[in-house]
């Protein structure tokens, strides 16, 4: 499949960024799982350079399972020991000042990936939480079964199991509601060893989103990073690929 993605810019918040995009990606047999939880709760956890993003007054975490595929630089091929792996992210939903105004994006607690050549380049140049993890992905004719286990040295024990499957149609989510705001995010932020806020760009079409449902067996990677979720059920959602390009990580300026 083609990665000229950057003729459908219709449906993004803001125009693409300024120069060209150096990495392409394809995420594949993800789940969505979110949980509100109460502004004053999440604040602490998030650097102060971040403001949290809120709906209706309730910051969100989401654990999202899925895998890597065809992860590459641009103009260069795909490499097999490098551009797929199952991968796990924590995250919750912050804003930042932009050139041309608040850009609301991602914030991760962490992300588990099952390459350790993958997770060293990331915690390396761009500065993000990536742990090493033994994961199992597979898929029968009912549903995906995800198992992680976090086997990165001196981090947190962090386990997540869990069986889901799409239970309807593509529908994407319609602006100004709460699926569009938790899906259609187009730059994360992070921060490095010092504490410098820095900003990644990222586009990719809308989110092909299917209702989901999911048993989860087991689930301390939100615990791992500080988060207490609430004893709910969480909103859920399932997306079967979405291609993405990235652009690179930039320092923030006041």
């Amino acid at each position: 499949m083609s990665f000229d993605l950057t003729s459908q810019t219709d449906h993004r918040p803001w125009p693409l960024p300024d120069g060209p995009w150096t990495m392409r990606q394809s995420w594949r047999d993800l789940l969505f799982a979110h949980w509100p939880l109460p502004v004053a709760a999440v604040r602490p956890l998030v650097p102060p350079a971040f403001g949290i993003d809120a709906f209706a007054g309730e910051a969100w975490i989401s654990i999202v399972p899925f895998r890597m595929a065809d992860v590459r630089p641009a103009r260069l091929p795909a490499l097999p020991w490098l551009s797929a792996f199952p991968e796990l992210n924590v995250r919750t939903y912050v804003t930042a000042p932009g050139p041309t105004g608040v850009k609301p994006g991602v914030f991760f607690f962490s992300l588990d990936a099952a390459n350790p050549v993958a997770v060293a380049i990331a915690r390396r140049f761009f500065h993000l939480p990536y742990y090493r993890a033994a994961i199992r992905l597979d898929e029968d004719a009912r549903a995906i079964r995800y198992a992680s286990l976090r086997t990165h040295p001196h981090a947190a024990p962090a386990r997540f199991e869990a069986r889901y499957a799409p239970t309807g149609g593509i529908e994407p989510a319609r602006r100004g509601t709460l699926d569009h705001w938790l899906a259609e995010r187009y730059c994360l932020y992070t921060t490095d060893a010092r504490g410098r806020p820095y900003r990644a760009e990222i586009h990719h079409a809308p989110w092909p989103l299917q209702a989901a449902e999911a048993e989860i067996v087991e689930n301390t990677v939100a615990a791992a990073g500080g988060v207490t979720l609430p004893d709910m059920a969480p909103r859920l959602h399932f997306s079967r690929r979405l291609d993405v390009l990235v652009w690179p990580l930039r320092p923030l300026t006041a």
